[in-house]
């Protein structure tokens, strides 16, 4: 059922409903990024002043630009997937509802607002940093393991995003039962896989929208 899924979603990223719903997450994506790099660089020279670090204005100013990029490396590794699919949430009806016309118009769905997905995007955001920031610690033990590391990512992630996969779709069909525990962690075990392909990772929460109707609305087709 997940492949059958993954497979009948790929066709949906080149709609050009999902291609302006990516252009959409990148920018906001990359715009909130963008904010915290310049929170961190504010709040490094602010510090430097106060301890009187790097008296030197030129040393002193690549001590702030490399802390700041060093942190960015690793909140980029540790919050894009979480910032990509909070924001995409916002828009996630733009592919929804395009997917669910086109494979699915027997099916009525009924229109979630945009407070709903205000609310699931915030709940995302902070249900997945949380999450990865009490695992660090062991994500940090795991590097001796060589593969620890990734291992136990994917399988928080795959939690964490299938909950929220299910959490786009679900609500929209409340007559239909739920998904199963397991169908949401292969389905976001996927995902998590996609998130780490470099290029491809930015088309994830596009392919993980699309995935999550085909496996929700794919059973009551077969039933």
């Amino acid at each position: 059922m997940v492949l059958t899924a993954a497979l009948r979603a790929f066709p949906s990223i080149f709609h050009g409903a999902a291609l302006r719903l990516m252009m959409k997450t990148l920018i906001l994506t990359l715009l909130l990024f963008g904010l915290l790099a310049a929170a961190l660089w504010a709040g490094f020279h602010a510090l430097r002043l106060h301890w009187g670090w790097g008296t030197n204005g030129v040393w002193g100013g690549l001590g702030e630009a490399t802390a700041t990029v060093l942190v960015m490396v690793a909140a980029g590794w540790l919050l894009f997937r979480a910032t990509a699919m909070a924001v995409m949430g916002l828009f996630a009806d733009d592919i929804i509802e395009v997917v669910e016309r086109d494979d699915y118009p027997q099916v009525a769905a009924r229109p979630v607002g945009w407070a709903r997905s205000l609310r699931f995007a915030c709940r995302s955001l902070l249900r997945t940093i949380g999450w990865n920031l009490v695992a660090l610690p062991a994500y940090v033990l795991l590097l001796v393991t060589g593969v620890g590391t990734v291992g136990l990512f994917l399988a928080l992630n795959a939690y964490l995003l299938g909950r929220d996969m299910a959490d786009m779709v679900e609500p929209r069909h409340p007559a239909l039962p739920p998904m199963a525990r397991g169908s949401r962690w292969l389905m976001g075990l996927v995902s998590a896989i996609l998130f780490l392909v470099p290029v491809a990772n930015l088309l994830a929460p596009i392919f993980s929208a699309a995935m999550a109707v085909h496996m929700l609305l794919g059973r009551k087709t077969k039933s």
